[in-house]
């Protein structure tokens, strides 16, 4: 079953997203999911912001403008991405990672960690039928402006999320034994 899942695991993109709102509670399934990724120290770096409602649309004003701000030849398609896709969304979290304020551990252990969570939350959405994404938009860097980030605490995206109505197609995998060499 689980095998089946991963296999399935696709991103699904805003624009492809329907009106169906996400609730709270399958939101909460897929933090919980977030949760229980492999963490060393027991740091438990991830961090996450939900957004729904308004808090979409602000987020979607903030990064269309900070684009143009700091764009000197702003495209509108790509202004107009930024702008809808939280809209079109479902909800919206902000993907963050709390470095370990002791260092007790490598920076990019924290972030696999991270990662990790956000894959265990793909997975999760994947099993309950919602679409979703990591987008990772050099963006990022100013979302200390937008979020009140605490000392060590980086976004590092944004995973939009929404319900469906077409099929996902399958995309093929070339063979892992192009990619493993055993000693």
């Amino acid at each position: 079953m689980i095998f089946d899942i991963i296999k399935r695991r696709r991103s699904v993109f805003p624009a492809q997203y329907n009106n169906r709102p996400i609730v709270k509670s399958d939101i909460e399934k897929i933090l919980e999911a977030a949760n229980y990724a492999p963490t060393h120290k027991r740091t438990e770096p991830w961090r996450f912001k939900v957004l729904q409602g308004e808090s979409k649309d602000k987020l979607g004003i903030f990064l269309a403008e900070k684009y143009k701000e700091n764009d000197p030849s702003p495209k509108d398609f790509k202004y107009r991405k930024l702008l809808d896709n939280p809209k079109k969304s479902g909800a919206v979290i902000a993907i963050c990672m709390q470095r370990d304020q002791k260092e007790s551990l490598p920076e990019w252990e924290e972030l696999a960690s991270t990662a990790m969570a956000v894959q265990n939350m793909w997975l999760r959405c994947t099993e309950m039928g919602i679409g979703c994404y990591w987008s990772s938009t050099g963006l990022i860097k100013y979302m200390d402006e937008f979020f009140d980030l605490k000392s060590g605490e980086k976004c590092l995206g944004f995973f939009y999320m929404g319900h469906y109505d077409e099929e996902v197609p399958v995309v093929p995998r070339g063979p892992v034994t192009d990619k493993v060499i055993w000693l």
